[in-house]
């Protein structure tokens, strides 16, 4: 086989590693969105299904979700009809909070966390951001895998698998120390009072 080749076999292993950790830490990014701190945000209910003319609908997608202030959250539904059913299925998720019904729009007011809810709420969030650390090591294994069968298969030299490990490693570091910067990020968001 061409050195041409060799390259090619590594450098395509190397960018589908590299694609399926950067959605690992996007996915880790948007868990960490849907955990409460002391503001509102959209994020929090947006993951929220409510039941739609027979069929779980996302919230997002039957209405307009809006922060008019730090610590409330606005929803105003599209076809007033579906009030009921948002109003239910936020009463019914673990957000902590009582929907205020007011027959056109629901406002959600999110009380300051206490020091224990805070604390419970970073253990949360580390467990999410470990859980994206395995995923990017186990894309790192996979790939190293498929390269030293691709060298026992004489499509590329010891030397190239060499450098592609090296390089690969460097890639799962970079993606590692991107969940823990935002990990970082979202603690202290959690325990700014």
């Amino acid at each position: 086989m061409i050195e041409g080749e060799c390259l090619e076999v590594s450098e395509d292993t190397l960018l589908d590693a590299m694609d399926k950790m950067d959605k690992a830490v996007e996915h880790v990014q948007s868990q960490f969105s849907t955990v409460r701190t002391g503001r509102a945000a959209p994020a929090l209910v947006e993951r929220l299904t409510a039941e739609y003319y027979g069929t779980q609908v996302p919230i997002q997608q039957m209405a307009s979700i809006s922060v008019p202030e730090a610590r409330m959250l606005m929803v105003k539904p599209h076809d007033r009809n579906s009030l009921g059913a948002i109003e239910r299925a936020i009463r019914d998720s673990d957000l902590g909070v009582s929907p205020n019904n007011d027959g056109v729009v629901i406002r959600l007011n999110f009380p300051p966390l206490t020091e224990d809810r805070r604390r419970e709420y970073v253990k949360v969030v580390k467990t999410m951001s470990e859980d994206g650390r395995i995923a990017v090591r186990n894309i790192r294994r996979d790939a190293r895998k498929a390269m030293e069968t691709a060298e026992k298969a004489g499509e590329i030299s010891a030397d190239e698998l060499e450098r592609a490990e090296k390089e690969l490693e460097k890639i799962a570091a970079e993606h590692v120390d991107r969940i823990d910067a935002a990990f970082g990020r979202k603690e202290a968001e959690l325990l700014e009072v």
